[in-house]
């Protein structure tokens, strides 16, 4: 899996106005999250800077946060200490998550912000996949969301940039997508996202990084989830919308 080790200090920028927030965050999830029980043992394995995890222990619940940038990790847990949060947060991939924490531990699992298709092509899927599942307790669930796959590639390679300046802690940027698709489904794809941030003087600075991919059709999804155990609930997926969400109960 690649990391974000170039993206992770400027990370924010890619956050939605609507999910900076971590209370604002954790409610995009209300629906899900009214299934748990009262202090309920919450995983955010791909946290991020950690808006999601400081959000859901804001709730009460005990929350372990996850990724696999050590800087990511750090981050979240700066994010904790600022609002008094109680987040264990833990460098980890999604492979070795069982070598950090017992199975049948968590209420619920969250694989959120279109992380899973850094695993390595659908070998790595599932085996990440497969962990998530062993750590929920029987009757838990995995969040998870994901790119329309489908949509991507029918748009082909191209740069997207985007129409306006997002201003996080009173600087301005802009965020450029440049995406290489390859010819088939099950090659390695890349996506390379800079940011250029304008400064007070008008002097842009770019921090970019290069990451690679491995696209998945939501079909293949269905069936590696059932492979690992989990059964599928009602989902968001639409080929029409960018992206969806899964929610998957341990059978």
């Amino acid at each position: 899996m690649t990391g974000y080790n170039a993206l992770a200090e400027v990370y924010e920028w890619l956050i939605s106005d609507a999910k900076l927030a971590p209370a604002e965050f954790a409610a995009s999830f209300d629906d899900v999250l009214n299934l748990l029980p009262s202090n309920a043992h919450v995983l955010d394995c791909s946290c991020g800077t950690g808006q999601l995890a400081v959000g859901l222990a804001g709730r009460g619940m005990q929350v372990v946060a996850t990724d696999a940038s050590e800087t990511m990790v750090r981050r979240t847990a700066e994010l904790s200490e600022e609002f008094g949060a109680s987040v264990r947060a833990v460098r980890a991939n999604w492979e070795e998550l069982p070598d950090h924490f017992q199975d049948n531990t968590f209420d619920m699992v969250f694989c959120v912000g279109n992380s899973l298709h850094h695993a390595v092509g659908a070998r790595g899927r599932v085996a990440a996949l497969e962990s998530m599942s062993r750590l929920l307790r029987p009757g838990g669930r995995l969040v998870l969301t994901s790119r329309t796959w489908e949509l991507v590639r029918a748009r082909g390679s191209r740069l997207d940039i985007s129409g306006r300046l997002v201003r996080r802690n009173g600087r301005d940027a802009i965020v450029v997508y440049r995406w290489e698709i390859a010819p088939h489904w099950e090659e390695e794809h890349h996506i390379e996202i800079a940011i250029a941030q304008v400064d007070t003087t008008g002097l842009v600075h770019v921090r970019s990084e290069l990451l690679s991919c491995w696209p998945y059709r939501y079909e293949e999804l269905e069936v590696e989830l059932h492979r690992v155990g989990l059964q599928t609930e009602p989902s968001t997926f639409d080929l029409e919308a960018e992206n969806y969400m899964v929610v998957a109960s341990k059978v």
